[in-house]
């Protein structure tokens, strides 16, 4: 027999919920590998329970599924599939003792406040804490650039958004490799990867891969002693510039002051693509 989709679990469910239509594509392909395994799963957002039983049913016998609110009356929720904890996931101090009664986790689910403040904090005390080949899903982030469908209270845009901390981890990322800049405050040695979504972001975690020294590898090939034309401007290169190879021909020991120059040449065209 077929699994369920997401979506047919979604409508069954005993207890209501609510959920943007299109968040179902993506909860598909993020979390279908996690089926019938034996992980922890954990919602920020309780609600009336209706998301928990549904992730119990996708996720199979074996897995925990744990939720986390502000509202103490989300207790009256938890039983013999589901556990509920509350506490504030801007509190930094919840999360170590969560942490410490559950251990590490698989999966989080940010469907929480959707604040800067909530969001950040809750990537910053989570990543650490979840296991290689796990995930933080964080939804709603439309918050960030000052949509709030009738919520008040997030100030956005701001400097400070959910949205640019991502942009942000895409530098730390990226600052993995060698003779890179270095932020002061780092979660690059547990994110090995972040895929965008339309109003969701997912952190994909594993220290393992991370550790892994970016080196230039050879392989026994033959080598054929090509010119490599990635750092050249010939003439007889398909699309190449005629009037940088003019310049370059005049002023051929000014090979640094050129490749400047060709730098803000192409750097003009480019703007087009950043507005």
């Amino acid at each position: 027999m077929a699994e369920k989709k997401l979506i047919d679990l979604f409508n069954e469910s005993q207890y209501y919920s609510l959920k943007y239509k299109n968040y179902f594509p993506i909860y598909e392909k993020l979390f279908d590998k996690y089926r019938d395994k034996k992980i922890t799963f954990v919602e920020i957002g309780v609600l009336s329970g209706g998301s928990l039983k549904m992730w119990k049913k996708y996720f199979g016998e074996g897995s925990r599924i744990i939720g986390i609110d502000l509202n103490p009356k989300a207790k009256n929720f938890e039983d013999d599939e589901i556990e509920i904890f509350i506490g504030s996931q801007s509190d930094q101090s919840f999360w170590e003792n969560f942490f410490k009664k559950v251990g590490k986790v698989d999966i989080i689910l940010d469907d929480g406040g959707h604040t800067n403040f909530q969001q950040i904090m809750t990537t910053c005390c989570a990543v650490p804490n979840i296991n290689d080949d796990g995930l933080l899903v964080v939804e709603d982030v439309f918050h960030s650039y000052g949509v709030s469908y009738g919520a008040k209270g997030f100030f956005n845009p701001s400097k400070y958004s959910f949205i640019n901390f991502c942009k942000k981890t895409i530098d730390d990322i990226n600052y993995r490799f060698p003779e890179t800049k270095k932020f002061n405050f780092s979660l690059n040695k547990y994110i090995h990867s972040v895929e965008i979504f339309e109003s969701i972001v997912a952190f994909k975690i594993s220290e393992s891969l991370c550790k892994i020294k970016n080196e230039v590898l050879y392989n026994k090939g033959k080598n054929f002693e090509l010119k490599d034309y990635a750092h050249i401007h010939d003439p007889n290169t398909p699309g190449s510039n005629k009037f940088v190879v003019f310049i370059k021909n005049l002023y051929p020991k000014f090979r640094g002051t050129l490749k400047y120059f060709v730098f803000k040449i192409n750097e003009r065209f480019l703007k087009k693509f950043f507005k």
